[in-house]
């Protein structure tokens, strides 16, 4: 459980439960199909929590939902209202949006292990289109979905749309983002972490409250902060009409954990213990593959890769579980994100400190060695360009992003430029802000050759860091581009074989739930040509 251990990968126990829960779909028994047929929903709407999409295939894809006609009770013993054992759920999956001509029916389980959550894992379909789903349970039918699977390994698609949002803060603001990336018809969406905030806000303006009234810390009560967040009907819109590709930052746990490494100095064996329940939570909610990410304790695989035939290859990196704790991290004070500078903590500089974990991080190179697609995106949850801040001290860095490991980040570019990958773009959140930046070899060489491009998008809601602190800081960082904190919204990404360009979209207000949205800034990255181009 420690940085530098394995991941878990599929273990003969997990290939079977995960295709006990998964495959059950496919050969379900009378009895279960009966059961699926009678159940009466007198109590509340079973599909409260809407569907989504995920993880697609060339031939297939993960369906999601979880039954829950109470969703937000709060007894343990009865997640979402629900209780008994597992619960067979029907599905459909058609070629048009009207579900008329149906090529797939069955039934799924919904496991209550999993607080009644269905991950159909759904195989032998058809590549490069869209499909269309549906839940049924007795009386009640879900809303329909949308999916889509893969192009064909060696198709060459000659263009594609996806979006990135992350940080949703429920208490800061509305998810009119949401609503807005939809209405711009992406082929997917990535989800790069603070799905959820586990923290009550004391301190800002809270435009619409949590729950509980409690800080998420315990499973009960990250399933309920999942379930008040998905009964939010723009987020519910944008799972059914877009399939998601998912990672985590740190507020689906803890805000700056690491690891087992809590914010607040908890003893590591304990924080593992609600690392688990988070990481459970994020499962039972989220439209992962079973096979490779059915939780065990408190470890629980999220990094996976993507391909659209040769067009872009994918990969989605998980930056929390397996880092090493951060730097100079010491009571009372320096247990969150703070600034350090060469000369007070030269622990932020040691070459054996990880980000990624040493496995994950050979998988990656793997990936960026073999690739023979045109663009290869990695998509992570935070900033991962050099930012110093100018201290009475020198040059501060913090310490909870990529430049709290530094050594890391230098690997992954060496190996970048070494390995000549086809147009490497990276894409974060984490920093409530809009970053254009470009990615030196050497970030403290000014003239260092650029080997790939980012991108960083602001929040959806979660309000922004102090401006003026950063923009004071760019003649600094000349690798730094573009850079803006004061509005809320998404990116959206237009890709061609020659050029990639990037909008950044922001809402009109985050506290108005009929908020507009426009164009901020737009970037481009030009294919054989690393770096930021309409800045």
């Amino acid at each position: 459980m420690s940085s530098g251990l394995p991941p878990n990968l599929p273990t003969r126990r997990r290939v079977l439960t995960g295709a006990a829960g998964a495959g059950l779909a496919l050969i379900a028994a009378p009895g279960m199909l009966r059961r699926a047929a009678a159940q009466s929903w007198r109590a509340g709407d079973p599909f409260s929590l809407g569907v989504a999409a995920g993880a697609p295939r060339p031939d297939g894809f993960v369906l999601w939902t979880r039954l829950a006609p109470e969703p937000l009770a709060s007894n343990p013993e009865t997640p979402g209202g629900m209780s008994g054992g597992d619960v067979p759920v029907g599905y459909e999956i058609a070629t048009d949006p009207a579900m008329r001509d149906v090529v797939r029916r069955g039934v799924a389980s919904a496991e209550q292990a999993f607080a009644y959550s269905v991950h159909l894992d759904v195989a032998g379909l058809r590549p490069g289109r869209s499909y269309w789903y549906r839940f049924t349970n007795g009386d009640a039918v879900s809303r329909i979905g949308r999916a889509v699977t893969l192009p064909a390994p060696g198709a060459t698609p000659d263009k594609l749309r996806f979006g990135f949002v992350s940080c949703s803060n429920y208490e800061h603001g509305y998810f009119s983002g949401y609503r807005h990336l939809a209405d711009e018809n992406p082929e997917f969406v990535l989800y790069l972490g603070d799905y959820i905030y586990e923290y009550i806000e004391e301190r800002r303006p809270v435009v619409r409250r949590h729950s509980d009234g409690i800080e998420a810390a315990t499973l009960p009560t990250y399933r309920n902060r999942y379930a008040q967040y998905k009964l939010d009907p723009d987020l519910q819109r944008l799972h059914a009409e877009v399939p998601a590709l998912v990672t985590w930052d740190d507020h689906e746990v803890q805000d700056d954990y690491a690891d087992k490494w809590g914010k607040f100095f908890d003893d590591p064996a304990q924080f593992l213990i609600r690392r688990a329940a988070a990481y459970r939570a994020f499962y039972e909610h989220m439209p992962v593959r079973p096979i490779l990410s059915r939780p065990e304790g408190p470890i629980m695989r999220i990094y996976d890769r993507f391909g659209f035939g040769d067009l872009i290859e994918i990969s989605m990196i998980d930056g929390r579980q397996y880092r090493s704790r951060e730097a100079c991290y010491t009571p009372p004070n320096k247990g969150g994100t703070h600034l350090e500078s060469n000369e007070s903590c030269a622990e932020r500089r040691d070459a054996g400190r990880t980000m990624l974990g040493f496995a994950q991080e050979a998988w990656l190179n793997s990936n960026l060695g073999h690739s023979k697609a045109r663009w290869n995106l990695i998509a992570q949850d935070v900033l991962m360009a050099q930012l110093g801040i100018k201290q009475d001290s020198g040059f501060g860095f913090s310490t909870d992003d990529w430049d709290g490991y530094p050594a890391n980040r230098g690997r992954l570019l060496k190996r970048i430029h070494d390995s000549q990958v086809s147009n490497p773009v990276v894409v974060g959140g984490d920093a409530h802000s809009f970053f254009a930046n470009d990615l030196r070899l050497d970030f403290d060489d000014p003239s260092s050759a650029v080997v790939a491009t980012e991108f960083v998008g602001t929040s959806i809601s979660s309000y922004g860091p102090p401006y003026d602190l950063i923009a004071k800081a760019l003649p600094d960082n000349p690798h730094v581009h573009f850079f803006e904190s004061r509005r809320r919204g998404y990116t959206c990404v237009d890709l061609e074989r020659a050029h990639m360009q990037v909008r950044m979209q922001a809402v009109s207000d985050a506290t108005d739930p009929k908020a507009e949205v426009a164009t901020l800034k737009a970037f481009a990255v030009e294919a054989g040509r690393p770096g930021v181009v309409g800045a």
